[in-house]
């Protein structure tokens, strides 16, 4: 039986996607046209049609989506793993209240699949820690989230 299809995001991806994940997101490479994935973190959905990350302006994220705005975005939660794809392009150059210089991507979505092999569902969510000053990550992490959601 095949996956359904959604055009937007679930209740419970949207829930979801309301603070800092581990979530990895695909591009298009753009000097060798095959695909790049990274690992991001400062990502949110301010709507069910919409999700937003925040990278460091030098990215190769951001030079990918500027040759080609196709991108699919992992999740991996509630039970389950699900591929986001959409259109990104670059909001904002650089998110002003932020002591880094971060770009804010925001993705239109196109559509929601849970991908989770059959008869299988996630025991246990990935986590990770911040390997720098925990008082200072955060701070930090305040601040992006915070301008991410006023942007």
């Amino acid at each position: 039986m095949a996956n359904q299809v959604e055009v937007l995001l679930t209740d419970e991806l949207f829930e979801f996607l309301q603070k800092e994940r581990f979530v990895t997101i695909a591009t298009v490479d753009h000097e060798t046209s095959g695909p790049n994935v990274s690992a991001i973190s400062w990502v949110f959905a301010p709507t069910k049609e919409t999700v937003r990350f925040a990278v460091d302006n030098r990215s190769r994220i951001i030079e990918n989506i500027k040759g080609n705005s196709q991108v699919v975005l992992n999740v991996i939660g509630n039970e389950s793993t699900y591929s986001i794809s959409g259109t990104a392009s670059v909001k904002v150059e650089k998110l002003e209240e932020v002591p880094l210089k971060l770009a804010l991507v925001e993705i239109q979505i196109k559509e929601v699949r849970d991908v989770m092999f059959y008869g299988s569902k996630i025991s246990v969510e990935p986590q990770y820690e911040k390997t720098y000053d925990k008082e200072a990550a955060e701070k930090l992490d305040n601040q992006v989230m915070t301008a991410m959601k006023k942007a």
